[in-house]
């Protein structure tokens, strides 16, 4: 709280100034590699809202989703209505339905092959790839082969990657890394199950 209305107007001037310097110095443009990770809720739903942000813009966005299965997605649903929107569910379920470790890897493969294609195409702004922390930390790709994919990108292309556990080299490597706490939860507290509108 402020002590009087001198003190608030010293505390707002010198935030001002802090602002307009940062954005004084702020002058670069560059394709950003962001990582969204942690074990709280609202990882893909980050991404999700970028890739919004992104079609406002007129932008084409790429959207891969590894682990998660071809099941009922209300977010799949209303990205897809844009044209300028490709968004494609390539898993096979959460690793403990499928528990077949060559099956995942072999969807995996599979969608990183669609990662690829979509990095590579200069009609994407934004590619977001979904899940693919989980992927990494299993083992199911190559850690060198997607860190080097990043790392050629071209210059303008921004690449969303979301999951728990992101790999050390990999936030090294990212522009941007928010790490989403667990601080409650419905379904860990209160038995509440999963809720159209929230989860899915």
């Amino acid at each position: 709280m402020f002590a009087d209305d001198a003190d608030h107007a010293r505390l707002t001037a010198r935030r001002k100034a802090g602002y307009e310097r940062k954005q004084a110095r702020a002058t670069l443009e560059k394709g950003l590699l962001i990582v969204y990770t942690g074990p709280g809720k609202g990882k893909t739903t980050a991404a999700f809202g970028m890739a919004l942000r992104a079609i406002g813009h007129g932008m084409s966005v790429g959207i891969i989703q590894f682990i998660k299965s071809d099941q009922d997605s209300a977010e799949r649903l209303a990205l897809s209505r844009f044209e300028n929107v490709d968004f494609q569910t390539m898993g096979e379920g959460f690793t403990w339905q499928t528990q077949d470790r060559e099956r995942d890897m072999a969807a995996a493969g599979r969608a990183w092959l669609e990662v690829e294609r979509m990095i590579n195409d200069p009609r994407y702004a934004l590619v977001i790839l979904d899940e693919l922390n989980p992927v990494l930390n299993y083992g199911y790709l190559d850690l060198s082969r997607v860190l080097e994919t990043c790392c050629q990108r071209r210059s303008d292309l921004h690449l969303v990657v979301t999951g728990r556990h992101a790999p050390p080299a990999l936030v090294e490597l990212a522009d941007l890394v928010s790490e989403i706490r667990a601080v409650k939860h419905p379904y860990r507290e209160q038995g509440v199950k999963a809720q159209p509108g929230i989860e899915f």
